[in-house]
């Protein structure tokens, strides 16, 4: 079994946060001992009232610090890999549909945040949610066929529903966030 190109970095924090998504994509970043509003400006979608309860912010300053994304880019990887062994890979049609599915996931989460509008970042994150659920479809879909063993499945299913639960968790936060983004300041 291949390894991941991808290599998330886990920064040890002492963070209490009460939304799930962010504290878990907060919290590959370095924190600050200044005041949260400080930093307001350049957080592209503001403060979340999950982080009532930190003590320390950090800033997230590009989509490829949300761990969200680099957990969908992973997915992307391992989707390829699985599409390129056995039989899967001469069903070029599906191949096809699973590794765009997947792409999509990071794609639309990149989108989003690049409009720096809380708006459009959160419809992007409900079709970056889609279309997980897409890839799970079609996940069970090929070991339904028989183009991937169980374990493989079971792995690549339970990656992509824990990607599904973090996004819905950044959506919500997002969604009570009072700051409208970047663009209207």
């Amino acid at each position: 079994m291949r390894r991941s190109a991808v290599q998330v970095v886990q920064w040890p924090t002492a963070v209490q946060c009460t939304c799930g998504a962010v504290q878990e994509c907060f919290a590959r970043f370095k924190w600050f001992n200044e005041p949260a509003a400080r930093f307001k400006g350049s957080m592209p979608f503001g403060r979340f009232k999950g982080f009532k309860r930190l003590k320390k912010m950090g800033r997230v300053e590009t989509f490829e610090d949300l761990a969200i994304y680099q957990k969908a880019r992973e997915l992307a990887i391992h989707v390829y890999s699985i599409t390129r062994e056995g039989d899967f890979k001469y069903d070029t049609r599906f191949v096809q549909q699973i590794r765009a599915a997947a792409g999509s996931v990071s794609d639309n989460i990149a989108e989003g945040f690049e409009r720096q509008g809380n708006k459009e970042f959160v419809n992007f994150l409900y079709i970056a949610k889609g279309s997980c659920g897409e890839v799970r479809s079609q996940i069970q879909r090929a070991y339904d066929i028989g183009f991937i063993s169980k374990e493989v499945y079971d792995r690549m299913y339970n990656e992509a529903k824990s990607l599904s639960v973090s996004i819905a968790n950044f959506l919500k936060s997002v969604r009570e966030s009072d700051y409208k983004g970047s663009k209207y300041s």
